[in-house]
């Protein structure tokens, strides 16, 4: 590899460098034991960015993150490849939304982004066309047909993935562009041997991201709002004796079980219900990992207050359906939540910073609406129900502003 110029803007020799750090180990600290790589509130990760002059006489800008590492360029990437949504729903967020070269099932996650968006007048996210990462498996050759300027997409991920390994991550970060990612901060699950690993919350993440695009003030701006949403739901909260018990499920699809998850674990998976701190009807269910699998008879021994249903917003699943199925079946049809109309949708839990916003005011309307105000019900396949601007926990204006760069 040369220093040679090319169209790219990315310093592909630090890209290259990186990844071989990644493969190798480094010190093998952290590197395999979930425990033992901890949760981190941003620190310096999250304050990485940096500029210098580089020798073609450019401004470089740097943003660090593990597993990757301090990562540079020389500019602000133009192509921007992405499996999981939360990393698409950042770069809208930051204003770089039309960049996204690809995103998982893009017809679901971009018509859910959509139906938050819908709320943020000049926001939106341009899906068709977009191609599916993983649609045949992560394809190194799609990788090198969109040729981006940055993979924010974890390479610990990546490496396991069908067909790559160690040697395949490597190649990408030198040849095509670096990777900037962390998956395994979504469920605090352990990631694979040799990587020098963190766990982020899904506004730390959102932080580093925001480095790769040089937009600290907007990521501040929104980071405020959140702020301000999450203290305005935790200092109202009821004791914890006086929460509802509840359970985020999906029903599956041969309607005889469910898959579950629990409520208020790590991980940016549960960044919407963590802090609402309803009463985790599963609380103490280990399953090896978030989620598990239940019958209808478990379910009503648990007998919850409140079902949350994952993907109920998304083009995915049709809660009319699934409440048919419900109310039609011998024992979900004793179920409390059932019998008081209290099954609600939910998002998505590949949530990035504007979902996540609506998605916890969304339960809290639908765990608390004594406290804060009544939901006011989803009509399968519309945008997110308009909610009274009396009754909003957040300013959709602010928002809109801030993705449009009026801040």
């Amino acid at each position: 590899m040369t220093d040679a110029p090319t169209r790219r803007t990315y310093l592909r020799r630090t890209a290259a460098l990186a990844g071989a750090g990644l493969v190798a180990g480094c010190t093998g600290e952290g590197t395999g034991d979930s425990t033992d790589a901890p949760e981190t509130d941003g620190g310096d990760a999250a304050t990485g960015t940096s500029e210098s002059t580089t020798g073609k006489g450019g401004a470089s800008h740097s943003a660090s993150m593990k597993p990757m590492g301090t990562v540079e360029f020389d500019g602000v990437p133009e192509r921007v490849f992405t499996v999981f949504p939360q990393y698409a729903d950042m770069a809208v967020a930051l204003g770089h939304g039309e960049k996204v070269n690809s995103v998982y099932v893009p017809e679901m996650s971009g018509t859910t982004m959509n139906h938050y968006y819908h709320h943020l007048d000049g926001v939106s996210f341009e899906w068709e066309g977009l191609s599916d990462p993983l649609s045949e498996g992560l394809r190194k050759e799609l990788l090198f047909e969109l040729d981006s300027d940055v993979h924010l997409t974890d390479p610990a991920w990546a490496s396991t993935q069908d067909n790559w390994d160690s040697a395949d991550v490597e190649e990408v970060a030198s040849q095509i562009g670096p990777w900037f990612g962390n998956f395994f901060s979504g469920t605090h699950a352990a990631p694979p041997e040799g990587y020098d690993y963190e766990y982020y919350t899904l506004w730390d993440l959102f932080g580093n991201v925001a480095d790769v695009f040089q937009e600290r003030e907007r990521y501040e701006a929104l980071a405020s709002v959140h702020e301000e949403l999450v203290s305005t739901i935790e200092e109202s909260l009821p004791p914890k004796e006086e929460r509802p018990t509840a359970v985020r499920v999906t029903l599956a699809a041969e309607s005889d079980s469910f898959y579950t998850y629990h409520l208020n674990k790590p991980g940016y998976w549960l960044a919407d219900t963590r802090p609402l701190g309803a009463n985790d009807a599963f609380a103490e269910k280990d399953w090896g990992s978030l989620w598990g699998t239940v019958d209808y008879e478990t379910m009503l021994e648990a007998d919850p207050d409140v079902i949350l249903h994952l993907w109920g917003m998304t083009p995915n699943y049709n809660m009319e359906d699934t409440l048919a199925s419900l109310r039609d079946h011998p024992v979900g049809s004793q179920l409390t939540a059932v019998q008081n109309d209290r099954v609600y949708p939910a998002g998505m839990r590949y949530q990035g910073p504007i979902m996540n916003l609506f998605q916890i005011e969304m339960g809290a309307k639908q765990l608390y609406p004594d406290i804060f105000g009544e939901w006011p019900g989803y009509t399968n396949g519309e945008p997110y129900p308009d909610v009274p601007e009396g009754e909003r926990l957040f300013d959709r204006q602010r928002v809109a502003d801030i993705v449009n760069g009026d801040f």
